[in-house]
């Protein structure tokens, strides 16, 4: 059956389509045109999204908790990390997909659609769906391409990960300082630590997460989590209030080689997500910022949307992850002993100059560095 045609459609309700959304919704430029954002279920997600920025940003009536102050934790290693001027923020999913829905709703530009996309054909410009068809002059599309996982050329580990929202009889938290990395419970061969969010002296998320090229089973997890609690935090006695899992994938693949002149690929689907971090939040801010611009001057919405000088350094430092995934806490150690937290904000934002990101490299050195840098070029 054949739907509705649309100016544009979005796939995907997550994170990246909904903010694209809202920010066409905000703009005066796209007043009149008809669009539409389509998911098989808009039901709000249990996740948390952490970012640092520096000062006020435009989430902070969204924020659940932040942090000027961070730790670093491995064997030999207990630093603090003084994050000013910048500032370590979090903010629920279930909030932001609230907020984003009713004010998309509310502005009265924008159709959502329950529906499942299965294809989108260039030719006819039309989404198939389950329930129908879509037509549109442009679709900006979040679903993951899967070849990624077949590629040979290319490197993926996945950010996994199961966290607990606890309540502790006793205070065991530092509010004031969230944890970053602490890799005193350790997984066999494998980058994995502990992250810690705390919101009061016996409230906090914490959770056990792997940067691994397997994945594993929730009781695995679940026991790492008690070896945490009953080992480093020293109590036994406490609440699980809620729990959170997730697989990010952290991998070079170009998905934004997809981007044509009708379709544009967005979120995890766009490759948004820093490989070499899993962040996304904060890319999903300033790519649809990039978007919104390219549409105004006339270009193609999904043109320079990935910077390609820091996808060949992610692509390096996955590589080494990769194939060395059991000096994950020494990576990460020179990272956070040679250098400041500011500059490695400014590095893992894509904002340091070449010779900036050579003094990174270089607290980094090592043979296996060298051996991914000619893999990855060569």
């Amino acid at each position: 059956m054949l739907g509705p045609r649309y100016f544009y459609v979005i796939i995907g309700g997550g994170l990246a389509g909904l903010q694209l959304a809202r920010q066409l919704s905000r703009d005066v430029f796209f007043k009149g045109k008809k669009i539409a954002i389509i998911d098989s279920d808009f039901s709000m997600p249990v996740k948390t999204w952490c970012f640092w920025e520096k000062g006020k940003g435009k989430w902070d009536d969204l924020l659940t908790n932040s942090w000027n102050k961070g730790k670093f934790i491995s064997s030999e290693e207990n630093l603090d990390l003084q994050l000013s001027p910048y500032t370590y923020k979090m903010i629920k999913a279930k909030d932001y997909h609230q907020q984003l829905q009713d004010e998309i709703e509310e502005s009265g530009d924008i159709e959502f659609i329950t529906d499942e996309i299965q294809k989108i054909d260039p030719v006819t410009m039309k989404a198939r769906g389950q329930k129908k068809s879509y037509g549109a002059t442009h679709f900006f599309d979040s679903r993951v391409d899967p070849s990624y996982l077949e590629s040979k050329k290319h490197t993926t580990i996945f950010q996994h990960f199961k966290g607990w929202e606890v309540e502790t009889e006793i205070p065991v938290f530092t509010p004031e300082s969230f944890t970053m990395m602490d890799y005193r419970i350790k997984y066999p061969d494998a980058t994995a630590f502990t992250y810690i969010l705390p919101f009061t002296e016996k409230k906090a998320l914490v959770e056990y997460t792997f940067f691994s090229p397997f994945l594993t089973e929730d009781k695995v997890y679940d026991e790492m989590l008690q070896q945490y609690f009953e080992k480093i935090l020293k109590t036994k006695n406490f609440k699980i209030r809620s729990t959170e899992t997730g697989v990010i994938p952290m991998t070079d693949f170009p998905f934004d080689k997809a981007n044509t002149e009708q379709i544009t690929k967005i979120g995890t689907g766009g490759g948004w997500v820093k490989p070499s971090t899993g962040y996304s939040f904060k890319n999903t801010e300033k790519r649809i910022a990039k978007i919104i611009e390219n549409i105004k001057s006339g270009k193609r919405p999904g043109e320079n949307l990935i910077n390609n000088k820091f996808r060949k350094y992610d692509a390096i430092f996955l590589d080494v992850l990769a194939q060395n995934n059991q000096k994950g806490e020494e990576i990460f150690t020179k990272f956070y002993t040679k250098n400041s937290p500011q500059d490695i904000f400014r590095y893992l934002d894509e904002e340091t100059s070449v010779s900036e990101d050579l003094k990174i490299m270089l607290s980094l050195y090592s043979f296996d560095f060298v051996a991914s840098f000619f893999r990855k070029t060569f």
